[in-house]
């Protein structure tokens, strides 16, 4: 009954605004990011949610913080027996309470069936969710000094229950002209007989454990220790236009042998280019066989440059990157779930004029008791192993000369306490970006103490790094209290490299409530106040901000002063919103004259949203 009352008292008390701010705030310090597309996937499953009797391991995998076995013991339930009620999550043993919390808005059940062998446009059109923006943002005012300094952007969306998706956008940069315009659009249709997946415009691809082809997110180490190894996603949309996706045409095929049996055949056509004459043509394939609790993938990718690539010999550290017009990548992982136990593993190779390049990765999760995970994972990436697309498990963001072991673990077993934590060691032997010397031995040992209780929530995380001849010491305790409509969030951290750097952050969140009974929440406000004194830019601090919909803001707090932002969403109508923020970044007046910046930054973000 305790429980019961528990989940009923987290669900009462939710917030998606500061549900994602939880998960940026995980790994915004570790991870390789694209945040806009991360955004963009978490507000269109909390607008289109998840039938949780009709979903897949794709679907769920794109909820950064369910760990693969949360995903696999949902789906287990929901084939054993189809949820009644969303109550049920609390009859999985590895979903904690305050897991659930984050996992409601973007689930439910009972959808109404939708027949997969055929689309009808009538009824595509009549229960299509639309959505369009315009954004304008006026940034850095101060900095500009004649400059135009006003970022314009303005988006459509179309989704049919995520089995018809179709996107546009278009944008100019701050300071930018008609030239510089940045656009791109996107169609996604799944589940139409054989074909599981077709994607046109830009889109992504993911296979295995990222060697060949990585996911736009890879969170790498971070918080979520339970993350590491998760299963990529196969082909999906891709809604930014940062030109980190690909350009051009994917499908996938699936063939169901039997309940515990399926062959998905993918193939797929990018052509892209980085200036005006360097074309980047992409061919690839994947064959993903499932049978029950083993899946085995086979991935195979062949670049071609219209122009020879030749990265300078000048500098130390890409040295054996790649050089030359044509680069095969070829990969096999393997993942098997036995309950208690989880292994993964990917092998690849790149070709690398004149030899070939080897990266291997593999690890295991075991579950020894409910409520604690233990990860293991070994990789090792040869100085010749070079893939732009690929981003696996590394100390750096891009996979090479890399040799290094992780443990983590994950305990949840223990009420209203969460323990997390790893510790890597990795060993470079040659110069890398930003490390000279050659060879050299880094570690990282992260440990993360956590009390959740219905409203409350108290973290601190402790941190120790050494990478080349640098050793950061970091911490952070945050303090977490949501009651009604309010919400607060104190942030403190600290760092030490050579010499040090605070900050402490204050959020304040207010919700305001209306008699209306489908208008729960018309006005929100979001307030920080924040000081910082990180007079070097090694002590840099990173702290996620929210923003209007759909943007981010992760600044780097470095130097001495305070800042503080105001965020305002104001639902006019059900159809229509109107967000709104302003920053400001004050600095101390000599630091700012010795630094020759400006004493102050200003930034006003506008966003109108109209849905239908």
């Amino acid at each position: 009954m305790k429980s019961l009352l528990a989940v009923i008292l987290l669900v009462a008390n939710l917030n998606l605004d500061e549900i994602v701010l939880d998960i940026y705030n995980a790994v915004a310090e570790f991870a390789e990011v694209d945040y806009e597309q991360l955004q963009n996937d978490l507000y269109a499953i909390h607008d289109a949610p998840i039938d949780l009797n009709a979903t897949s391991e794709e679907e769920l995998s794109q909820l950064v913080f369910l760990s693969p076995k949360q995903i696999d013991d949902i789906l287990a339930y929901a084939h054993r027996h189809p949820f009644e009620s969303l109550y049920e999550l609390r009859l999985i043993p590895s979903l904690a309470d305050y897991e659930i919390r984050d996992l409601i808005p973007f689930v439910y059940i009972n959808r109404e069936a939708i027949n997969s062998n055929a689309l009808n446009v009538k009824e595509i059109f009549a229960h299509a969710h639309h959505e369009l923006i315009a954004r304008v943002d006026a940034r850095n005012i101060e900095g500009y000094e004649g400059t135009d300094p006003v970022y314009v952007q303005t988006r459509y969306r179309f989704d049919y229950h995520r089995r018809v998706t179709f996107g546009a956008q278009l944008r100019r940069p701050a300071g930018g002209n008609a030239q510089s315009l940045q656009y791109g659009a996107y169609l996604q249709l799944r589940d139409i007989g054989p074909l599981h997946t077709l994607v046109a415009g830009n889109f992504q691809a993911a296979f295995g454990q990222g060697l060949v082809l990585a996911p736009v997110f890879h969170s790498g180490k971070s918080a979520y220790v339970n993350a590491i190894g998760q299963t990529t996603e196969g082909l999906r949309y891709y809604s930014s236009v940062n030109g980190e996706g690909l350009h051009g045409v994917g499908a996938t095929f699936r063939h169901n042998f039997n309940a515990d049996t399926r062959l998905d055949v993918s193939a797929l056509y990018s052509l892209k280019h980085t200036n005006d004459s360097t074309w980047h043509h992409l061919v690839g394939t994947n064959l993903t066989l499932r049978h029950k609790r083993l899946q085995v993938q086979l991935t195979a990718v062949e670049n071609i440059w219209r122009d020879t690539i030749h990265p300078s010999r000048n500098t130390a550290y890409n040295q054996h990157y790649f050089r030359g017009t044509n680069q095969a990548v070829l990969g096999a992982s393997v993942r098997y779930n036995h309950g208690w136990f989880d292994l993964f593993s990917e092998v690849a190779a790149t070709q690398n004029n004149p030899t070939w390049g080897f990266g291997i990765l593999a690890g295991s999760r075991f579950y020894p008791a409910d409520g604690i995970s233990l990860i293991a994972l070994y990789r090792y990436y040869s100085p010749y192993f070079d893939n732009a697309l690929g981003y696996a498990f590394s100390e750096t963001s891009r996979l090479g000369d890399e040799n290094g072991g992780y443990l983590g673990f994950d305990i949840t077993r223990l009420n209203h306490w969460r323990f997390t934590g790893y510790a890597d060691i990795y060993y470079f032997s040659g110069p890398k970006y930003g490390i000279p010397q050659a060879p050299s031995l880094g570690y990282d040992v992260l440990f993360e103490p956590q009390y959740i209780l219905h409203d409350w929530r108290i973290a601190l995380r402790v941190r120790a790094r050494k990478k080349g001849d640098i050793t950061t010491y970091s911490a952070r305790a945050q303090f977490n209290w949501q009651s009604g409509g309010w919400s607060l969030r104190t942030l403190a951290d600290a760092n030490y490299v050579e010499s040090y750097g605070v900050s402490l952050a204050q959020d304040i969140a207010y919700d305001f409530q209306s008699p209306m009974s489908n208008f729960q929440c018309p006005i929100s406000l979001r307030l920080r106040l924040q000081a910082f004194d990180a007079r070097e830019w090694n002590n840099r601090i990173y702290c996620y901000e929210q923003d209007v919909l759909y943007a981010f803001s992760i600044p780097a707090i470095y130097g001495l002063g305070g800042r503080a932002y105001l965020c305002l969403r104001w639902q006019i109508i059900p159809q229509l919103a109107l967000y709104f923020r302003a920053s400001e970044t004050v600095y101390a007046k000599q630091w700012a004259a010795d630094h020759n910046r400006p004493q102050t930054r200003t930034d006003l973000h506008l966003l109108l949203r109209a849905t239908i």
